[in-house]
């Protein structure tokens, strides 16, 4: 799927990476690769990114990927708990489906996620963390400063690379 980017526009349409979002042209953005791993039984990780500011605070929810289509006595949001130390940051008091923030699950590949624009100068810590069924559970964190994010830190099973330019 091609990938579509304005260079004058306020606004980019990244696409072809399982999600259109709109994005501003000057934004940051965060990539988050899942690797393909070969098992004989794989399935699409849950995953959640999210920031904490630095000298402590609330944590603030980016994105949460989990089986949304699943519904019935035992709904996808179910398996959120298995993101634990998203859980415990405030996961379990996100209303899901959050508008913007949640979505379905992703197959192997790398993913953008713009850093929200309405978000105050200083130094964070982004936390991304992914957990799969009959897998097992990573969590990466990258410090950054906004604005002028830079960085790349890189899981070793469930997450690849998580880079923010």
């Amino acid at each position: 799927m091609p990938r579509l980017a304005t260079t004058t526009g306020a606004t980019a349409l990244v696409a072809g990476t399982a999600s259109a979002l709109a994005v501003p042209a000057n934004a940051e953005t965060i990539r988050v690769t899942i690797p393909r791993i070969k098992v004989a039984e794989y399935h699409a990780p849950y995953v959640a990114g999210w920031l904490e500011p630095e000298a402590g605070g609330a944590a603030r929810t980016i994105f949460v990927w989990y089986d949304i289509k699943k519904k019935g006595a035992e709904p996808g949001t179910k398996w959120l708990t298995d993101l634990r130390t998203w859980w415990r940051k405030g996961g379990r008091r996100l209303k899901l489906p959050a508008d913007g923030v949640s979505g379905a699950t992703r197959t192997p590949g790398s993913y953008d996620i713009p850093l929200p624009a309405n978000l105050p100068k200083g130094a964070y810590v982004l936390k991304v963390e992914a957990a799969r069924e009959t897998g097992g559970r990573e969590i990466v964190s990258l410090p950054i400063t906004v604005p002028g994010a830079k960085g790349t830190a890189s899981g070793k099973t469930e997450l690849g690379a998580v880079t923010i330019r």
